[in-house]
């Protein structure tokens, strides 16, 4: 078994082994240069590359290639066209040129552009990114050649995920390569890698197909909470169901082929949820790894009879699922965010771990915008999620050498009576050098950042692209102050990052940022609390932010625009779809069953006192009363989902259906458990 993994790992993609066996050496060096040292594609080896992955593909079993890209839906799309060609009567030829590879044509008429061109205006182009390699997508009767592409307008305005996060790598690494020539380090490589923790749900099919809420909206709208559910903390780390284990396997197995590293998988805290890892990778290549493991998790479970539940917040009142983002940045191969061995290579890790510190307090709203979803606005802040306010959490230990920086004093570990940047070493450092704040959004983790506000739907290209982003600028305007100096350049640096932690320290928080006295201490430091998906869009339009994106050349103004617009109308759609989906639930499976169980019980009652009885008479009464009372309230507040649909406005359907949803809730507790129509969550939360 062991031996099989390893022969088939990444059989399914076409990598190094792949490219070095299909391909002419030369070809081969220039296309491994491009995807390895992020060098330009020499565009004259397009068709040799395209027929060595044409007989490599079809080798593998596939019929068909297709540009897959990610467009602004947070999904992903693909469109199959066959390999196969008729050149004349009954004959035909396998063809794939360097055309077909390098870029392509596709109706972009309905997918989300918010403004950038008219509906009417259908053309989009999808351009082959060349470091992320292709890879073989299978079915049950055949198998289809996948090439990553980035996908734009006719005018060239970027219409996906992938293009601003290419062109945020690009400005990151510029600003970083300058910093390291400050070290006198210049002429090596940048890498930004990314480990992407995946959580989901997974519920028996027979039940999903039940609900028609889940069924349209990922989530349930009603459901009343069981007497167990994750008080116990009982199925955390817990002993996986042999079920589940398949499910775990048969998903390793697919990722493993893919080349995709899935290395931790576990139960997480709510029943029925789960969380799949996977070692830290090229972020670019991580970020199209995260969009194939969402997909092979959803096409897994319905080979095993189940479905993967992706949505942030499937179950109230239990724990909600995220995307943990895992971010760090390295240079010529040594970690950026690891405190080092020597006194230079500690000033080095300082300015870089005091680059992202500034580069979130200036620009946590736009790290909050990155999490803006109608999903996630159900999660943030509840079970096991961060709130919405961003913050850091440092641990005690850099907590303390900052402090010893912003003073100019050393801690006691280090022995010495000033502590001076690029001189004296810090004081030592464990491996891990900080415990970890589950409540903290924003948290240092040893020699990474892990941003764990993201959703478990959401692609993380837009937040890592906002992550690189800011820290690049926080990185240029450190070069700018470094070189506006005169003197020495580690006492320079020292006054330089002594400033930064006065001025930045605020978005440093290490308590329990669930709580209440929390979100009082944020307002007082002046720290944004954008609660919901349309407070948090606001940043987009703020005229600093947009010149952030445009003086780095990662987003415009226009596709800026494009995407406050396009994040505004899905957050309306899906709520006004929710509202629907409720009020369809409540007034035609709902209603009809309390009002059969409350005419059963009328009748019950009328014919006892027919019958003279006395005994149950109190009872039924009381019970007929109590559904009575919720026939009536859930007519009412249906009417109020009606007429807050019919205004549109988000926050009042909302309300309304939170309104119908306590007294459905409370309805589910009265009826006869083999009458209520939907199943209920003591039996999807525990029966798969």
């Amino acid at each position: 078994m062991t031996d099989d993994i390893l022969k088939t790992y990444a059989e399914d993609v076409f990598c190094e082994k792949a490219i070095l066996k299909y391909l002419d050496k030369k070809i081969a060096a220039k296309l491994l240069a491009t995807m390895r040292d992020l060098k330009p594609l020499d565009p004259s080896i397009a068709d040799d590359v395209a027929e060595g992955m044409k007989k490599w593909a079809l080798k593998s079993g596939a019929t068909h290639f297709t540009h897959w890209f990610q467009p602004l839906t947070g999904g992903t799309a693909e469109k199959h066209d066959a390999f196969l060609e008729p050149i004349g009567p009954q004959r035909a030829v396998q063809r794939f040129s360097g055309k077909n590879l390098i870029g392509g044509e596709t109706d972009a008429s309905s997918f989300p552009s918010g403004g950038l061109r008219s509906t009417f205006e259908a053309r989009g182009y999808t351009a082959w990114d060349p470091t992320s390699p292709a890879f073989i997508k299978r079915h049950e009767n055949g198998a289809t050649l996948c090439i990553p592409t980035a996908f734009c307008s006719y005018t060239g305005a970027s219409l996906d995920m992938k293009t601003p996060l290419l062109r945020s790598i690009q400005a990151l690494a510029r600003s970083t390569e300058r910093l390291m020539k400050k070290f006198r380090q210049g002429g090596k490589s940048v890498e930004i890698t990314l480990g992407a923790e995946q959580e989901y749900f997974l519920i028996d099919k027979s039940f999903y197909r039940r609900r028609p809420d889940l069924l349209q909206t990922g989530r349930t709208v009603f459901g009343a909470a069981p007497a167990k559910h994750q008080q116990l903390d009982d199925h955390y780390f817990g002993a996986i169901r042999p079920r589940i284990l398949k499910f775990m396997t048969d998903v390793e197995k697919r990722l493993w082929r893919l080349g995709i590293p899935a290395k931790t998988r576990h139960n997480e805290v709510a029943p029925a949820q789960f969380e799949l890892a996977p070692m830290f990778e090229d972020l670019n290549l991580a970020v199209d790894h995260n969009m194939m493991v969402m997909e092979v998790l959803r096409l897994t479970a319905d080979e095993n009879d189940l479905v993967c539940l992706l949505h942030e917040k499937p179950f109230e009142g239990v724990n909600g699922s995220g995307k943990h983002c895992n971010w760090s940045i390295s240079y010529g191969g040594r970690n950026l965010l690891s405190p080092g061995s020597n006194p230079r290579e500690n000033a080095i890790f300082l300015t870089f771990l005091l680059s992202v510190i500034r580069a979130v307090d200036l620009h946590a709203d736009l790290l909050r915008m990155t999490t803006a979803g109608a999903g996630n606005d159900h999660r943030l802040g509840a079970n096991e999620a961060p709130p919405a306010i961003i913050s850091i959490f440092l641990g005690d230990e850099l907590n303390a050498v900052m402090e010893s920086i912003e003073t100019g004093k050393a801690g006691r570990a280090s022995g010495r009576g000033k502590l001076k940047i690029g001189v004296d070493t810090l004081p030592p450092l464990p491996k891990d050098a900080t415990d970890r704040n589950r409540t903290s959004p924003f948290a240092f983790t040893g020699n990474k950042f892990e941003f764990r506000a993201p959703g478990s739907s959401q692609n993380c290209a837009q937040s890592q692209m906002v992550l690189n982003t800011i820290v690049a600028e926080s990185i240029d305007a450190i070069c700018d102050k470094l070189e506006a100096m005169n003197g020495d350049f580690n006492t320079n640096l020292q006054s330089l990052l002594q400033r930064i932690i006065r001025k930045h320290k605020r978005i440093v928080f290490s308590g329990d940022g669930y709580s209440a006295e929390w979100v009082s201490e944020a307002k007082k430091r002046g720290l944004a609390n954008l609660k919901d998906t349309i407070a948090a869009l606001q940043p987009l339009q703020s005229p600093q932010n947009r010149a952030l994106f445009e003086r780095y050349g990662v987003l415009s103004a226009e596709e800026l625009d494009c995407r406050r617009e396009i994040g505004l109308d899905d957050y309306t759609r899906r709520i006004r779809i929710e509202g629907a989906v409720a009020l369809d639930i409540a007034r035609s499976m709902i209603r009809p069953v309390v009002a059969e169980e409350f005419t059963r019980l009328a009748t019950a009652i009328g014919q006892a006192r027919k019958d003279g009885l006395k005994m149950g008479i109190k009872g039924l009464t009381a019970l007929s009363l109590k559904l009575g009372a919720g026939l009536d309230d859930m007519h009412i507040k249906c009417e109020r989902v009606e007429k807050a649909l019919s205004q549109g406005a988000p926050e009042g359907i909302i309300a309304a259906m939170d309104d119908l949803r306590r007294t459905v809730d409370r309805l589910e507790y009265l009826i006869d458990d083999s009458r209520w129509p939907l199943p209920k969550y003591r039996e999807m939360l525990f029966i798969y």
